[in-house]
């Protein structure tokens, strides 16, 4: 299954958001500031944001524990019932847009809603459409022993297991490796 730019778009800013949160392998909560959600924007690549606040930060961190759920049920209509409540909170204004050089492709935010309403629309109308397409094993969680990162799985196949921020695949490709050699007294 193959999304559209603006879809996966959305979709690797939710991955993102998700994994600033604090898990229980890893305290670190890697939104706590201006500055850190500044980058995240500049990171994700949005449009037309103006001067961020304490009120954005604190909104958009409210966030993650609404979409963090949708990445470990185990139903579509748990994950349905979660995303509608997630695209109720926003004001949705569906428009056409083609700005920075991307092909004319859908906003399904107003113009000029604040940041933490653009995240909860278009990342909501994103997992809304993974859901549709029947695509929601697409959503888990890193398989490392010592990840739980969310991630969205885009291969064709749907074979992607590990998350990308920390290399756990290679990490653990590794490990069984030298496991192997051990074994066979290399």
């Amino acid at each position: 299954m193959t999304f559209s730019h603006d879809t996966e778009q959305a979709l690797g800013t939710l991955v993102r958001l998700v994994n600033t949160m604090p898990g229980p392998n890893s305290q670190v909560d890697s939104l706590e500031t201006l500055e850190e959600l500044e980058k995240f924007v500049q990171e994700r690549e949005f449009s037309a944001v103006d001067t961020l606040t304490e009120t954005d930060l604190a909104e958009v961190r409210d966030l993650r524990p609404l979409f963090a759920p949708v990445f470990t049920t185990d139903s579509d209509a748990s994950a349905a019932t979660m995303i509608n409540a997630i695209i109720a909170r926003g004001t949705s204004t569906p428009r056409l847009t083609n700005h920075d050089g991307h092909p004319w492709h859908i906003h399904y935010s107003r113009a000029g809603a604040s940041l933490a309403c653009r995240i909860t629309v278009e990342c909501g109308i994103a997992l809304a459409q993974v859901i549709s397409a029947g695509e929601r094993e697409r959503l888990r969680r890193c398989e490392a022993p010592d990840c739980d990162d969310a991630l969205i799985d885009l291969s064709r196949n749907r074979s992607k297991r590990y998350c990308d921020a920390r290399t756990c695949g290679n990490r653990l490709h590794v490990a069984a490796y030298r496991e192997r050699r051990k074994a066979s007294g290399e």
